[in-house]
């Protein structure tokens, strides 16, 4: 049996996908396996991906994201959850977790693998529910089974609710919005049906087993995280959190790769204490949270009123942030409510890696404020975080050719374009600026500097047939 990415480390080796993440971060090797081995980073990398460019996780590293897609039982498709992953990796997604809850799941989650350069995550509940007439039907050998099935697939983590106890129900009655989690929900519903501790705990030894076989990080998911502001921070959360922290060790102990996951809806004040207070419960595990959502005021809006709270957990240290789209609480998203989440979520990462003085950060932004000031519209498209709408904006009142290389734009015109007015000033005399920022000697790497989705895509099919007649020509962006 191969060893984890964890025992490895703790053996003093580092591995090939330890160089690989040392050179997309700029780090040194030596720090990649060091992070590794204390726990306080994972690299999701599961001995069946193939096509797996490796990446990793943790505080001292670039703040990642997570896509959410998946097909329902009433909405979306094999070939629309593809197109998703595709449009998912192109604008950013550091992981793709795929939530699909109805349709021909191996099937799906299988193409995912077989088309993915990033991790592919899974929460084996869902599949094993979908097996069964209701919730209480549900046996530990079928959620074994399940894990166990998408472990030999390929996926490179698990979302594992074990941390929601018999003990801890009684603490949600008083709750506004109750359990939220979908995962939690179903485990509620069997613990109270079998007056028995949640399998996935009682079992855990058995679960990290079939984890470690294949190096699938587990992802100790919060079913007791808060839906509303109401709930945020009461006993049910934190009581959860208590134990999540002790099966953190109990992963560790069996080698397995462990990182922790958070709320949910949080008040902006409350948002940096409840981050430290993780990181100390769970040992300084990674920690990835969903959002998250600062007010509750915003259904159709809430890409944004999550992003200002993913930002503020990122800066707090955060080390993934799973997106929120526009129709979160409302629908299941489409393609363009992918790209709305992603975005708003490259924002928040970015803007806390530059809070956090991540390596080479803010060379991005100093490059693309070089552009904008020297009017160089080609580079500043070309450097914007979604090109195709920087571009598509700036056309719109000024589509002719020659206005790309205009010296202002249609929010001032000519006259009142404060930077013209200011170069011209400089050139009667002024000292000039100097707007040099070529991003070729950048300390920032490939995780961290445009295009968004530069991933190794040597191990991939060809993009099939049916994306490409919906315009997507590759399955990310191309590098520069």
């Amino acid at each position: 049996m191969t060893a984890t990415q964890l025992e490895r480390a703790r053996a003093g080796e580092i591995t090939p996908a330890m160089e690989r993440v040392a050179e997309r971060e700029n780090r040194d090797p030596v720090f990649v396996r060091e992070q590794v081995a204390n726990g306080r980073a994972i690299i999701p990398n599961n001995h069946q991906h193939d096509a797996l460019d490796p990446m990793i996780i943790g505080r001292e590293f670039a703040t990642k994201i997570n896509a959410n897609i998946g097909a329902s039982e009433t909405t979306s498709d094999a070939d629309e959850e593809l197109e998703k992953l595709h449009t998912a990796i192109q604008y950013g997604a550091d992981t793709v977790m795929d939530l699909s809850t109805g349709g021909d799941l191996e099937s799906i989650r299988r193409t995912h693998i077989e088309h993915s350069p990033v991790p592919i995550g899974t929460v084996p509940i869902y599949e094993a529910a979908n097996r069964v007439p209701a919730p209480p039907d549900l046996t530990t050998e079928d959620l074994l089974d399940v894990i166990d099935t998408q472990a030999r697939q390929g996926v490179d983590y698990m979302t594992i609710h074990a941390g929601i106890r018999r003990d801890h129900l009684p603490l949600t009655d008083g709750r506004t919005t109750g359990i939220v989690s979908r995962g939690g929900s179903i485990l509620a519903q069997w613990m109270e049906a079998h007056e028995a501790e949640n399998p996935l705990y009682a079992h855990i030894e058995s679960v990290l087993a079939i984890l470690r076989e294949h190096d699938v990080a587990i992802s100790l998911g919060d079913g007791l995280r808060p839906g509303s502001l109401a709930d945020a921070g009461d006993e049910a959360q934190l009581a959860e959190l208590r134990t999540l922290g002790e099966l953190t060790e109990i992963a560790r102990d069996h080698g397995v790769q462990v990182m922790v996951e958070g709320p949910g809806h949080v008040p902006l004040d409350q948002i940096a204490p409840h981050v430290e207070e993780q990181r100390e419960i769970c040992d300084g595990a990674p920690f990835y949270l969903l959002g998250p959502i600062v007010t509750d005021i915003a259904p159709g809006y809430d890409h944004i009123t999550s992003a200002i709270g993913a930002t503020e957990a990122a800066r707090a240290g955060a080390a993934m942030l799973c997106y929120v789209t526009p129709k979160e609480h409302l629908g299941l998203p489409d393609e363009e409510d992918v790209r709305e989440g992603l975005a708003a979520y490259k924002i928040a990462a970015h803007a806390a890696d530059v809070a956090s003085d991540q390596p080479g950060a803010r060379d991005w932004d100093d490059a693309l404020s070089a552009a904008r000031y020297e009017f160089d519209w080609g580079r500043q498209f070309d450097l914007a975080l979604d090109p195709k709408r920087a571009r598509a904006y700036h056309d719109e009142t000024l589509p002719d050719e020659q206005q790309t290389d205009a010296r202002y734009c249609s929010m001032c015109g000519a006259d009142f374009c404060a930077m013209r007015i200011d170069q011209d000033a400089r050139g009667d005399g002024l000292d000039a600026l100097e707007t040099g920022r070529p991003l070729a000697n950048s300390a920032a790497a490939a995780v961290n500097v445009p295009p968004t989705g530069t991933h190794d895509t040597a191990g991939l099919p060809e993009v099939p047939e049916i994306l490409c007649e919906h315009g997507v020509e590759s399955v990310v962006a191309e590098d520069d």
